[in-house]
């Protein structure tokens, strides 16, 4: 799981109209991946599914790099999901509620006294993140243990040590601590592994043949590694799915993501009454969902992000649209490959990327070494290079390469920073979310 398991993506609304009628334009689509994967932009696997039939899929890239080979990924590649597994331990907990088992109204210290403010916390509470509980996942502990097996009790140790960053229902926040609790209620509740429920009242219900709970990746399983791409794809840290829990450690691909929204939203997984109060959003957020908006239409979904993962599910009501996407590999950002997909799907108009770059000698890069501060930001971007490969490192940040897309001007797509410098001022200007900031070269 990522430092931050789950960065919520909102498809970004545009001023163009829809044209409904006209068919997928499947050559497009396969054009938009086709690029993605030929400039290292991405690898993963699409599925769009329209009233229950799969109308498009696509997969690129691979499930295993080394040195010694390159196994390309197929639709039949299984991914880790992250935050999605949210969406599937909310069904559970409806499911629970319906039995009458629970409600929305059990407060936590029925099953865990020690968590802070438990007496006041409701179930309700963790599933729309109303509860105040830290985010266990901000914090330096997280990393040192991310790849170390932890049991129960060994983890609400931990819950239990941080302070509630707010009063229960005072406001929203996203907090990963939620959702694993939430799955250590329903293995409570039934006396049965958060693995074998998943099996019992959600995969084997609905044919879902791909999605389980995750442990080591096993390649021989159709299991792909996940990887981040400095100037190559290296494989990414694993880590140990006893951690993330019901917040993100189940395993999936595309096809079984779109099977699984569409039986939620037809109800063949909780009545129409939970489906209601799941899609209620307060302040932001649903119970294990959110609300997404694409131009004037709007879905519903969840995405994920865990070691190199990002994944991405949405359902559109009024379409009977569902999309999902996981990928094991990103740069290009996944909310503008989506962005692609649903301007492709509804015939708006959008230009596919062509990630036009120039090639530069590494003597030609010597002229934008060194390092950079402003009076705008704290943070000094450190400028050095790797034979013809720029690149940049802020204040206690990891390193980045920069790719030249016009002289003097530089990009870090996954980030969606763009850097330009002006030699003669000796200044360097970032541009990144919309905020323009100036640096300004020191003496060396």
């Amino acid at each position: 799981m990522r430092k931050n398991i789950l960065i919520t993506l909102l498809f970004a609304g545009l001023s163009m109209g829809f044209a409904y009628s006209q068919p997928l334009n499947k050559v497009k689509m396969d054009s938009l991946f086709n690029v993605l994967a030929e400039k290292n932009k991405a690898m993963g696997s699409l599925t769009l599914s329209k009233c229950g039939k799969v109308i498009y899929s696509k997969t690129i890239g691979y499930s295993l790099i080394s040195d010694k080979q390159k196994k390309p990924a197929t639709q039949a590649t299984k991914y880790r999901i992250g935050s999605i597994s949210k969406m599937f331990t909310s069904v559970m907990i409806f499911q629970l509620i319906e039995e009458g088992k629970i409600s929305l109204n059990t407060t936590l210290d029925t099953y865990f006294p020690t968590i802070p403010n438990a007496k006041e916390i409701t179930i309700g509470n963790l599933l729309n993140h109303r509860s105040g509980i830290h985010n266990f996942t901000v914090d330096p502990l997280y990393q040192e243990i991310m790849t170390q097996k932890k049991t129960e009790d060994e983890m609400i140790e931990i819950f239990s040590k941080n302070k509630a960053d707010f009063k229960p229902n005072e406001k929203a926040s996203y907090s990963n601590t939620n959702f694993v609790l939430l799955g250590y209620i329903i293995e409570k509740i039934t006396n049965l592994p958060y693995s074998k429920n998943l099996s019992d009242r959600i995969t084997s219900k609905i044919g879902l043949s791909n999605t389980y709970y995750g442990s080591k990746t096993d390649l021989r399983n159709n299991e792909c590694y996940s990887y981040d791409f400095m100037t190559n794809w290296n494989k990414s840290p694993e880590t140990e799915m006893s951690i993330p829990g019901g917040a993100g450690a189940i395993v999936s691909n595309s096809s079984d993501m779109t099977k699984f929204i569409e039986a939620l939203f037809s109800w063949k997984l909780v009545s129409q009454n939970s489906l209601n109060q799941i899609t209620t959003i307060t302040d932001g957020y649903g119970m294990g969902i959110f609300q997404i908006p694409f131009n004037e239409k709007k879905a519903f979904g969840h995405n994920g992000g865990i070691d190199g993962f990002q994944s991405n599910l949405a359902y559109f009501p009024d379409d009977s649209l569902a999309i999902a996407y996981c990928a094991n590999g990103v740069v290009y950002p996944m909310n503008n490959i989506l962005i692609g997909v649903l301007s492709i799907y509804f015939n708006i108009d959008y230009k596919i990327p062509t990630f036009k770059i120039i090639s530069l000698k590494t003597e030609d890069l010597d002229k934008y070494l060194g390092v950079y501060s402003s009076t705008e930001s704290p943070l000094k971007i450190t400028v050095t290079k790797d034979k013809t490969t720029l690149i940049a490192q802020a204040t206690g940040q990891t390193s980045f390469p920069l790719e030249a897309t016009e002289e003097n001007k530089f990009k870090f797509d996954q980030a969606g920073i763009v850097m330009e410098f002006d030699i003669l001022k000796n200044e360097m200007t970032l541009k990144q979310g919309g905020e323009t900031f100036v640096f300004t070269k020191e003496n060396q």
